[in-house]
């Protein structure tokens, strides 16, 4: 597992409370924001988007993730999500997550980019369902 810097952490969170800004969050009022680190060591930010229609709304981690994944990485290496008060992310994401390593690191802040917690997604998603269950 790498080991991570308190700049790189920091940079990270950073980089993902820059991006919560542009969230798109007019029903929950609620900012999400995620920088992904490729193994390759490419940055990808996402937000979470809102929609009326709230079964498609999309979750800042996937955003991040799908950008990503469109561009080609699906080695993963940290990822750090920011929230107002610090939340982690929901079992969609973590599920996304887990298709593409559990032991990507993610790590956890506030609004304030206060770092709160580093886990990895094996913590995040004990007993994950992953794609050699399908073999």
């Amino acid at each position: 597992m790498t080991k991570l810097t308190t700049e790189e952490r920091q940079s990270l969170i950073d980089l993902a409370n820059e991006a919560r800004r542009r969230a798109y969050v007019p029903y929950s009022k609620y900012p999400v924001g995620a920088a992904l680190r490729t193994k390759s060591g490419r940055l990808y930010t996402g937000v979470n988007v809102e929609n009326a229609a709230y079964p498609h709304t999309m979750c800042a981690e996937r955003v991040a993730i799908f950008k990503a994944v469109s561009e080609g990485e699906t080695e993963f290496d940290v990822m750090a999500v920011v929230t107002n008060n610090g939340g982690s992310p929901c079992g969609g994401c973590r599920q996304v997550m887990a298709e593409f390593g559990l032991d990507t690191i993610v790590l956890i802040a506030d609004g304030n980019g206060v770092f709160k917690k580093e886990m990895t997604v094996a913590d995040l998603l004990p007993e994950a369902f992953t794609p050699k269950h399908l073999l």
